[in-house]
């Protein structure tokens, strides 16, 4: 649920922030007329995203054992390249991020009603198909259906909900903060979604070593217990790990936590408020 959450909560709010801006813009240049216009591009984006989960899902169910491995292994490893992306890009371009699209959507106001349907679509549907993604590819992990879709829905709401405050003024967060340790700890999932994808692939009988575990702590990480459902969602620790999908999760959480907080990667990133 944890790693739903923030996936939810990160990519929600992104979109969020997104549409703010583009209603503030409009409404602080009494253009209110063109405002069903950004919805419409809202809806049909987010129709499109509920429709690529569906597709991911309704696929994957009717493969067989090893080509169904080999289909989470892919969407694992595409899902760890977006959240990856995802992390830095957002982290160097939420300083000039209001800038920008109000400057774009200034342009499709002049071009005519479809251009700005369009420059609301693309705003949210990039953010909707990656949380679609992310989010298939972080369920493979869970015990059950139900708790990854609670947490995903939580985190969506709460998204929704800090969106609403920021464009109403009643809430102020320093992006640099937020971005950061939403960042580290999404480092954490994607690490974890990776060594999914590598384990996937042991299963496909692409990459061996599948009977060859790197440690067992069932002992003090019990799967049953409460704790370690908890320690899992987290941290994406299983506790018979192979020693391949070990070596995959250190491989990528290491570099990628240095480059994420070594000092020439941090930012002056100001608090975003749409009452400018």
């Amino acid at each position: 649920m944890f790693a739903s959450y923030l996936i939810g909560l990160r990519e929600g709010l992104e979109a969020t922030l997104v549409v703010s801006v583009l209603v503030a813009f409009l409404v602080k240049g009494d253009r209110r007329d063109r405002l069903p216009l950004v919805w419409a591009g809202v809806v049909v984006a987010v129709v499109l995203s509920v429709g690529f989960g569906a597709l991911l899902t309704f696929t994957a169910a009717r493969l067989g054992h090893q080509q169904h491995e080999l289909f989470d292994a892919v969407t694992s490893l595409l899902a760890t390249v977006f959240v990856t992306w995802m992390i830095f890009w957002m982290r160097r371009a939420a300083r000039s991020l209001s800038g920008e699209l109000r400057t774009k959507l200034n342009d499709a106001l002049q071009l005519g009603p479809v251009a700005v349907v369009v420059m609301a679509f693309l705003a949210v549907a990039r953010e909707g198909l990656e949380t679609a993604l992310l989010f298939f590819a972080s369920v493979q992990g869970a015990t059950t259906s139900a708790t990854p879709l609670i947490g995903i829905s939580l985190g969506l709401l709460t998204a929704i909900v800090i969106g609403w405050g920021i464009y109403k003024s009643a809430l102020k967060i320093n992006l640099t903060t937020f971005f950061t340790w939403t960042g580290l700890l999404l480092i954490l999932v994607a690490a974890g979604i990776f060594k999914y994808g590598v384990h996937d692939l042991q299963e496909a009988n692409i990459l061996p070593g599948l009977s060859t575990q790197a440690f067992d702590i069932s002992g003090i990480l019990p799967a049953d217990s409460w704790w370690g459902a908890l320690i899992s969602g987290m941290f994406n620790i299983t506790p018979q790990p192979t020693v391949l999908e070990t070596a995959a999760w250190v491989l990528y959480a290491v570099p990628t936590l240095i480059l994420f907080l070594r000092p020439g990667s941090k930012r002056r990133t100001p608090s975003l408020t749409t009452t400018a």
